[in-house]
């Protein structure tokens, strides 16, 4: 048996699965974070380590935990946590708090403060990299916090932190080849006057961070020697439990951003665009990310006194295709691909004394749309095919969100059976590792269902692509 864990922006998820992909039991804990100033999204690590007790406790009433074969961890990124000079596995019961490490709050990918930092790295890496992205962030916090720098043990990822944790070694996971740039050499931290000792070595995803220390597994009632597996970045996860792994195919990971990763034969090379290995080889992903999608889902909520997202989709349903003109540009902390720009700000056009509370929902949903459409069309732009769209995270539940992205990209959307496709991913990638099957390629095709296809609808096209065309004007680049 084996135990995943994904931890989100918003919902910490656990489950556990048979060798068969078989999903036994699921566990999830709603997460927050804090924002001040527009550019600082910090979290308390210490919500991931209690969300990984309190998934266990849930889990342990559906299945023994001492029939777990392996621990597979995911999480979202890039986000930074200085674990700080201390012990690192605390007591010896989850409900004396199993899980204990010293950390100044984590600094999540939406994060901007960096810019500065991001400058310095960028001109010695040979391309662009982002104020989000690790190196900026560790350089950020020697520059204007020293007493933080000269605290901090080392650097973590979301992941790295919750599987230090549990295994007393800290580990940096290295997604896959052509991620260089994004991450860093002896060379480069030698230049920046970082210390290497706070960066730990790097990890494929699949290779094992350690084992469970002994007194966590029996805390937690787990066997001794349990291996605790990296499963790399959500997105690899999705990608795999998507069923993602043919040239053509691309994954659309929806939930507090939209990450949208096609499969291709080689590498392809543009500056508003990342490219690096698919975890199936020898196929390359092509990436685009946009930064605020559920999120700002999450906030038109709130904006229009709606309860629940089921209340807000229904409300959104009430209006036509279109939303009577209104276009919404969701860069509401930024944006990365294609504009790559932390100063980027939302927009909402096109308002009429007609507009009322349904077009407005509906702008939303139709905007996080043109955003993915718009990645789509730089990629095919250069020179990627994208085919179809397979649908993994919290989006994917979503009939109407489902029509809406077919009809605004124009391609075949499809919605995995099983809807937490990270997951699924993590348990491919963790049934690899144990040799249960003999590639990611071979796990997740036999893991992979699809339960929905949605085909884009002719008489929407036109009004679509008039609208894209408007959403194009309003984007910066």
């Amino acid at each position: 048996m084996l135990l995943t864990v994904d931890i989100g922006t918003s919902v910490f998820k656990s489950a556990a699965w048979d060798f068969g992909g078989n999903m036994l039991a699921f566990a999830a804990t709603p997460l927050s974070f804090s924002l001040s100033d527009g550019t600082r999204h910090e979290m308390e690590s210490a919500q991931w380590l209690r969300a990984f007790e309190g998934g266990c406790r849930a889990l342990g009433q559906a299945v023994p935990l001492a029939a777990v074969d392996a621990l597979v961890i995911s999480g979202n990124g890039p986000s930074l946590v200085p674990a700080l000079k201390s012990p690192v596995v605390g007591g010896a019961h989850p409900a004396d708090g199993a899980l204990f490490v010293p950390a100044a709050p984590a600094r999540l990918w939406l994060d901007r403060r960096a810019t500065k930092a991001a400058e310095q790295v960028s001109a010695l890496s040979g391309g662009f990299v982002d104020a989000s992205f690790f190196l900026p962030k560790a350089l950020d916090i020697m520059a204007r916090e020293p007493r933080l720098y000269e605290e901090a043990k080392v650097f973590l990822g979301c992941p790295e932190l919750l599987a230090f944790a549990l295994t007393g070694e800290a580990r940096t996971v290295f997604p896959s080849d052509g991620f260089e740039r994004w991450f860093w050499t002896d060379s480069i931290l030698a230049r920046l006057g970082l210390d290497a000792e706070k960066f730990p070595p790097f990890i494929r995803p699949g290779e094992a961070f350690g084992e469970l220390a002994p007194r966590v597994a029996a805390g937690f009632g787990f066997r001794p020697r349990v291996p605790v597996i990296s499963g790399g970045s959500d997105f690899i996860a999705a990608i795999l439990g998507a069923g993602a792994v043919k040239p053509g195919q691309a994954c659309n990971r929806t939930g507090t951003s939209d990450g949208i990763n096609a499969c291709t034969e080689s590498r392809v090379a543009d500056s508003r665009l990342m490219s690096y290995g698919h975890p199936v080889k020898p196929f390359w992903n092509l990436s685009g990310i946009v930064s605020t999608t559920g999120k700002a889902v999450e906030w038109a909520r709130g904006l229009l006194g709606v309860e629940s997202y089921g209340d807000f989709f229904s409300l959104a349903e009430t209006a036509r295709a279109g939303s009577g003109g209104a276009v919404f540009l969701p860069y509401l902390a930024g944006e990365r691909a294609p504009v790559w720009d932390p100063a980027a700000r939302g927009a909402l056009r096109g308002l009429g004394l007609s507009t009322g509370r349904p077009e407005l929902a509906r702008a939303v949903l139709e905007g996080i749309n043109f955003a993915v459409r718009d990645i789509i069309e730089v990629m095919e732009e250069a020179g990627a095919a994208v085919g179809e769209l397979r649908v993994a995270g919290a989006a994917a539940g979503s009939d109407l969100l489902g029509q809406i992205k077919a009809d605004i990209t124009g391609k075949r959307v499809l919605i995995p059976a099983q809807k937490e496709t990270e997951l699924l991913g993590l348990a491919a990638i963790g049934s690899c590792a144990l040799g249960k099957h003999a590639s990611f390629a071979e796990a997740a095709r036999a893991f992979a269902r699809i339960g929905k296809t949605f085909q884009p609808r002719e008489e929407t096209a036109a009004l679509y692509d008039a609208l894209f065309a408007e959403y194009r004007g309003m984007r910066p680049g």
